[in-house]
């Protein structure tokens, strides 16, 4: 996706995450999706994240993250929600001025994402996409996310989140997960870690001694599985089961 439209995008949702928190009949409304979570939490959470990125981008290439205080977050809905937009139009003026190559800190190493500020943009439209959600499942108007946030996502949480060179603890594996709307993604595990590619058509596995498993769903139902939003139950799966459970418990080191 064009870093354009990254920005676009995280303006759009920004606007909707902001809709379902003023349709919430109180900020201590809890989040379903986020069961430790009130209304206000996650608007904390979202806004907090925001400020923080911001600085990230602007601080450019380092090998930690710059020191940022904790901000004060009002706790009355207006200004709550005045505070939650100068945070987004901090972080998207941040990324706009130092455009989609230059270098910053990220918390992901060695994955198939670079540690520049596009990836950020990348990641972070991802997160206040997922929000969004959490906030309109908590005012009961739950929307799948955008068509092309979500493809996008997909593709984002492989390359971002999963694919890294830490050893996989189990037997060699490949899962293949596929969108209804015509894309398709593959993971390799193995001593050297995962990595992952996109499909330029559903396929399985072509050795009979690795394990595989392969999901379908919509994108949306892809990017809100991976996020934990869904159980693999709402997924087709089909193939080992148990990769799918050996990915969810993976915590890997380095």
């Amino acid at each position: 996706m064009e870093f354009a439209d990254l920005l676009r995008l995280m303006d759009d949702r920004a606007t909707a995450f902001r809709a379902a928190v003023a349709a919430a009949p109180s900020l201590d409304v809890r989040v379903p999706t986020c069961p430790e979570w009130t209304v206000f939490d996650l608007v904390q959470h979202l806004g907090e994240g925001r400020h923080r990125w911001a600085a990230i981008v602007a601080a450019g290439p380092a090998d930690t993250p710059p020191p940022t205080s904790a901000p004060v977050v009002p706790r009355e809905r207006e200004a709550l929600l005045d505070w939650f937009t100068a945070s987004t139009v901090a972080l998207r003026d941040a990324l706009r001025e130092a455009g989609p190559d230059r270098g910053c800190w990220t918390w992901w190493g060695p994955s198939q994402s670079p540690q520049t500020t596009g990836a950020v943009a990348r990641h972070q439209l991802q997160q206040v996409a997922v929000h969004t959600y959490d906030a309109q499942v908590a005012v009961g108007t739950p929307q799948p996310l955008p068509d092309e946030v979500a493809l996008d996502g997909v593709d984002e949480f492989l390359t971002t989140c999963v694919a890294n060179t830490a050893a996989w603890p189990h037997r060699p594996a490949v899962i293949d997960y596929h969108a209804t709307e015509g894309r398709s993604w593959r993971l390799w595990f193995s001593t050297d870690g995962a990595r992952t590619t996109r499909l330029p058509e559903p396929a399985a596995a072509e050795r009979p001694d690795v394990a595989y498993v392969s999901a379908r769903g919509t994108a949306n139902e892809l990017v809100m599985f991976f996020y934990g939003r869904i159980p693999a139950d709402s997924l087709r799966v089909d193939g080992d089961r148990r990769v799918l459970d050996q990915l969810i418990a993976w915590e890997p080191e380095g």
